[in-house]
């Protein structure tokens, strides 16, 4: 049998460059050797302040922006979280087994409380557990997904280890699949490219002019320093960036001019932009064609979604069962 992928993106806007390299990729390399399910994770989105009336179309841009990347319906299934009621199930099950104090030490839980001050919530320390029961509902054994994630996919394994032992083996301990781009830097010089941070980011539907103008306010240094790149910062992203879109000999090129203390980064930006914007044209082009054909997206997600239900209930089944709940 081939091995099980499962991964979801929440809904907090369009897809950017981050999720593109440091997810998106993964699932295109992972959907023609194993049995793929795509997530779109709904309520994940609502655990931090967002807009509930536009919540719903929210969902359906990830969507567009899945099958336009290349997540082919034939090879995968695409699932919209909230429309498959056992990842809540599942979730509040395997809760009952795991302990409080480990969810509050994790980082990420503490960096959203710091960012949320004021909106900090059970769904919040929860999302661990719910992104574990997403994860094994399917019994996932890989997931692609960012570095930043590693925490969260421990926990997945943590929880898959303890049910295993009260109740009998059943879930499998999933591992991350690795991305080349799996750490995309932040326009801003700080951290990575993230939808939450305003200015940080390149949406995959940006035009060549939306590029440029992201691209011009990224900081940079005086441009007349020499020696080693910057290990972070403005310029050490930028570069890095450019690792990832443009070839070995261009990227060289620059690399020489920051050395002998001559570059220019207004040309830098500019042919980065180029790159970036000639790898997303093909992307928007497709995407068009799937916003215009609403009833095509309607019939690949009813497909999905009914071959997702009957696998997660029939985990659900075999859970209950050894839960003695049935």
């Amino acid at each position: 049998m081939k091995k099980r992928v499962y991964s979801g993106i929440r809904a907090t806007g369009r897809l950017h460059l981050g999720n593109y390299l440091g997810a998106v990729k993964g699932m295109l390399a992972l959907q023609d050797y194993y049995d793929c399910i795509f997530s779109v994770v709904d309520l994940h989105t609502i655990t931090v302040p967002y807009d509930p009336k536009t919540l719903k179309q929210s969902v359906r841009e990830i969507v567009l922006d899945y099958l336009a990347a290349g997540l082919d319906p034939q090879k995968c299934h695409l699932e919209i979280q909230s429309k498959v009621p056992q990842h809540t199930e599942l979730a509040y099950l395997l809760s009952t087994i795991y302990p409080v104090s480990r969810l509050e030490d994790l980082p990420t839980y503490k960096e959203k409380r710091a960012q949320y001050p004021k909106y900090v919530n059970m769904g919040l320390l929860y999302y661990p557990v719910l992104m574990a029961a997403d994860i094994l509902l399917y019994k996932a054994e890989v997931v692609p997904a960012g570095a930043d994630q590693e925490p969260h996919i421990e926990v997945t394994r943590e929880i898959a280890r303890k049910f295993n032992s009260m109740f009998g083996n059943t879930f499998p301990q999933t591992e991350r699949f690795e991305t080349e781009g799996q750490y995309v830097p932040a326009l801003t010089g700080q951290g990575k490219m993230s939808k939450s941070l305003e200015g940080s980011f390149i949406n995959l539907t940006d035009d060549l002019e939306t590029i440029r103008k992201r691209l011009a306010s990224a900081p940079t240094d005086s441009g007349t320093l020499s020696g080693q790149i910057p290990k972070e910062g403005g310029v050490a992203n930028l570069f890095m960036l450019l690792k990832l879109f443009e070839s070995d000999s261009v990227y060289n090129k620059f690399e020489q001019d920051y050395r002998e203390g001559k570059i220019r980064y207004s040309e830098m930006k500019n042919v980065l932009a180029e790159a970036i914007y000639n790898e997303l044209k093909p992307f928007q082009e497709k995407r068009m064609e799937f916003k215009e054909n609403s009833e095509l997206v309607d019939s690949i997600l009813d497909t999905s979604l009914a071959e997702c239900h009957r696998m997660s209930e029939e985990t659900m089944r075999e859970v209950r069962e050894k839960m003695g709940l049935r």
